[in-house]
């Protein structure tokens, strides 16, 4: 039996794989295309597709093992055409699958382009990466003499944490369609933190302490996710809790790329030369890689950047020019993670009336203030909680001044890998928290989201393992019409019922008192569902009458369930609620006369 980890990156993916017996991930060598008719194998599939045109396509380009004549190269030479070819290349798909504004399934990448040939679907792109990596995890076990048998694995992807319901369902459909079948969501920064408890051993029991508050900083090409993770005592054992998690921010390696092109392309327009669109496109391609270099090597002062001349002519002029250690740093830094107090808000950007559609970036870009404004959120989340306030302790409480202070960090993602960033983060906590708060050592910032999910399949697997508690921090309901005559203009006011108390384990199902309600089949109807973070001893089953005055709309979901027969029917059912690990409130109505079950979901870490 197999343990998969799989992290589907926005930058880079990769998968790791525990052995039947082993201890310790192995990460795969994922073969892939990185020049026409030249394959390798890396540790790291870049998460980018190039469709390449007609003429590009002679026999062999782009064959792989288990595929053959193709026109799409997943991967590094992928990656590189972006540079010279970005109207043909399609980036940050991650992204894309979790935009609410465009249509997630329809062939709308690479974003404004105008080829004639094909584009494809952020689901679509999704679902080619993951392929990828299994055909290519499947050849590196051939290789070795193995067979890689589906039925008798444990698959594990990492997602974001603040994943919307819509882009974690994408991403198992994805999953799905690529052959990994039973897949399990894991929360990245959760995965990384996985991760690094394997990377210790039994050493990571002595770099932490009942008490501590390890904050998983986690910035990669397109999200910033933060996490925060509680370490207590637990009858002389350390007990791990998650405590609150960040909000959805599109912000990451891709804001910094563009931001860096930005200011190039001033630079280059001052001097009176002009970009079109596609050229300003490989300059933030270029852009990263020189970005990548300067933060590699600390004594380089300087890369030159190169854009392709266009024209009529075929050997128009290529446009080059300096990115400085000055301007990286200024851009990055001061831009990106500038001095900020701990009680500074985000600051909001007018926009016009009228915007073109593309992805929704956190208007505000400095990662500090976003960082200062979920510590402060935290605090109020841990005050809500009366289980998570114990936890901490009177004392732990106390301590905090308007915010949740942590005393460890742990860094994930591409970002910060460039020491410089690392070290402006912990020089804004110690600004915050007053001593310097020490760093989690130990993990490999491109791999550690594939290693956790491994270490937490193999985890799933066995049954054995510290496990990371993570609780809902509200109490949830359903909403249900009231029984009462029909009276001319006058609506029946909606009661709803305690599907789940606040303080559930992640992970858990709950079986409601045995009672029946009726379900409208066969037809549209809406289902509402509400939320308090005040009602905390509400138990499965409670009612609570004129739930629009009493509590919190969470969401509406309007569905049409197949009928048992035909027509609109209104059947009798009972109620099993159950959150998943990745804070999917599953509602399952269970027809009281047969097997027949129907499912409601939604994030019930949304907004």
């Amino acid at each position: 039996m197999l343990a998969l980890g799989v992290d589907l990156g926005t930058s880079n993916s990769a998968l790791a794989f525990v052995r039947d017996g082993g201890a310790q991930p192995e990460v795969a060598k994922l073969l892939q295309v990185v020049a026409p008719g030249k394959l390798a194998e890396g540790n790291l599939l870049p998460s980018a597709l190039y469709i390449a045109h007609s003429s590009e396509c002679v026999p062999g380009a782009f064959t792989l093992p288990w595929s053959g004549e193709a026109a799409l190269a997943v991967g590094e030479y992928a990656r590189e055409r972006a540079a010279t070819a970005p109207e043909r290349s399609v980036l940050s798909a991650k992204s894309w699958l979790c935009n609410a504004a465009v249509d997630r399934r329809a062939a709308i990448l690479p974003w404004g382009a105008e080829i004639e040939d094909r584009k494809i679907s952020p689901l679509e792109a999704s679902q080619r990466y993951l392929e990828h990596i299994k055909n290519a995890f499947e050849q590196h076990l051939l290789e070795g003499g193995e067979e890689y048998n589906p039925a008798q694995s444990e698959i594990v992807v990492g997602v974001p944490a603040s994943f919307d319901e819509v882009a974690r369902s994408l991403t198992l459909l994805a999953a799905e369609q690529a052959g990994f079948h039973n897949v399990t969501l894991l929360e990245e920064p959760l995965a990384a933190f996985y991760a690094w408890i394997t990377s210790r051993g039994h050493d990571w029991r002595r770099q932490v302490a009942p008490g501590d508050v390890v904050l998983v900083c986690d910035v990669g090409g397109g999200t910033a996710d933060f996490s925060l993770i509680l370490v207590s005592d637990d009858n002389g054992t350390l007990r791990l809790d998650r405590m609150s998690v960040g909000e959805h921010i599109l912000l990451g390696g891709d804001n910094m790329d563009l931001a860096l092109a930005v200011t190039l392309k001033t630079a280059l327009e001052s001097q009176g030369r002009k970009l079109d669109r596609w050229q300003f496109m490989s300059l933030v391609q270029a852009a990263r890689k020189a970005k990548e270099s300067l933060f590699s090597d600390l004594t380089k002062t300087e890369v030159p950047v190169a854009v392709a001349g266009r024209g009529s002519s075929l050997f128009a002029s290529a446009l080059t020019m300096p990115l400085t250690r000055a301007t990286l740093d200024s851009v990055i830094l001061e831009g990106f993670l500038p001095q900020a107090a701990i009680g500074d808000e985000l600051r909001e950007r007018k926009g016009a009336g009228l915007q073109e559609v593309g992805l929704p970036y956190a208007a505000d870009a400095a990662l500090s203030r976003h960082l200062a404004r979920f510590l402060r959120r935290s605090l109020v989340t841990v005050q809500a909680d009366a289980g998570l306030s114990a936890l901490l302790g009177a004392e732990g409480l106390q301590g905090q001044a308007g915010f949740l202070r942590p005393t460890k960090v742990l860094f994930n993602g591409g970002v910060f890998k460039a020491e410089p960033i690392r070290l402006r983060v912990l020089e804004l906590l110690s600004a915050w928290c007053g001593p310097q708060v020490p760093e989690l050592h130990g993990t490999d910032l491109d791999l550690a989201v594939a290693v956790g999910a491994a270490s937490f399949a193999r985890m799933r697997q066995s049954g054995e393992g510290v496990r990371i508690r993570a609780k809902t921090l509200r109490s949830y309901y359903i909403g249900v019409e009231s029984s009462q005559p029909a009276v001319p203009g006058y609506t029946p006011p909606i009661n709803a019922i305690c599907i789940v108390p606040q303080g559930l384990e992640e992970g858990s199902a709950i079986e409601l008192p045995r009672r029946e309600f009726g379900l409208v089949t066969g037809e549209a109807a809406e289902f509402r569902f509400f939320s308090s973070s005040l009602r905390t001893h509400d138990t499965p089953g409670t009612l609570v009458e004129e739930a629009e005055s009493e509590l919190e709309e969470s969401a509406r979901l309007e569905a049409v369930l197949p009928a048992l027969d035909k027509g609109r029917e209104l059947v009798p059912v009972r109620l099993e609620a159950r959150v998943s690990e990745v804070g999917a409130l599953e509602l399952w109505l269970k027809h009281t006369k047969s097997d027949q079950r129907w499912k409601l979901e939604f994030n019930v870490r949304g907004q």
